[in-house]
């Protein structure tokens, strides 16, 4: 019994695909959603490759429905012949309706923006963390940074004490 939960613990260790660390730079987090991804069988083997980048992609609503865009998934060398991959395709994100209406009222009315923060695995299923945000604008960046720094050179200063 114990070797087969210090197994489950070792092979569930890192679930992390990929995340987007300059979102919180450019953006203020006002509230996160965990969603589903639709996704094609090859899509799947490249993330668990960890072949994925975040980097520049974004979530809009169209038709009551959410969709990732310029989300980067490369494909593997192995793909069959018969697929033809498409690494920046739009992807379908599955969320609940409850949901859906609260990020559709605050984009078209509030004028906050949707980003994905990090994609994971959870149960075995891609999820991918969005974020209800604001933009920073660039007085903002800067008082983030020296609120980072003066952190930092407090927790040093409590060590050296």
């Amino acid at each position: 019994m114990a070797d087969k939960k210090s197994k489950k613990k070792n092979k569930s260790q890192n679930n992390t695909i990929a995340t987007n660390r300059q979102a919180t730079h450019e953006y203020f987090i006002e509230e996160r959603f965990e969603a589903g991804l639709v996704l094609e069988g090859w899509e799947v083997k490249s993330l668990r490759e960890g072949r994925a980048q975040l980097k520049e992609s974004y979530v809009q609503i169209k038709r009551g429905e959410a969709w990732l865009y310029g989300a980067h998934i490369s494909p593997l060398l192995s793909a069959s012949t018969h697929v033809n991959p498409d690494s920046i395709r739009g992807r379908k994100l599955l969320l609940h309706r409850q949901e859906l209406n609260k990020l559709i009222g605050s984009v078209e009315r509030k004028g906050y923006t949707l980003i994905p923060l990090s994609m994971y695995w959870k149960n075995g299923r891609a999820k991918i963390e969005i974020g209800l945000a604001k933009g920073k604008k660039l007085h903002d960046k800067r008082t983030a940074s020296k609120d980072r720094d003066w952190q930092r050179e407090k927790e040093r200063l409590m060590k050296h004490a």
